[in-house]
């Protein structure tokens, strides 16, 4: 079940989304030039909106799909790249 309702969530990832910087499906710097994928940031961000409307931790949150390490380091990423500053600033200016 998820956190909220689709209805909810698709604007929020349109608007989300659009701040985020394009990535490859797979690390190009990788030595062996293959190596499993990188997790979907749609698959972070849900995890993300359950971690906010549950209040939990990430281990509770974590699955088959996103690892509780891919969910927190995603988040610190998002940090580092201001995304959620960005965020905050649109959420202002509106």
């Amino acid at each position: 079940m998820p956190a909220l309702p689709s209805w909810l969530t698709e604007p929020l990832w349109d608007q989300f989304a659009v701040l985020l910087p394009e990535r490859p499906e797979y690390h190009p710097d990788h030595p062996l030039g293959c190596h499993r994928r990188r997790i979907s940031e749609r698959i972070v961000f849900d995890k993300m909106l359950q971690l906010l409307r549950f209040g939990c931790s990430y281990e509770a949150i974590a699955d088959t799909t996103c690892s509780a390490t891919t969910i927190r380091s995603r988040h610190d990423e998002w940090i580092r790249l201001g995304v959620f500053a960005r965020l905050k600033q649109i959420a202002l200016d509106a």
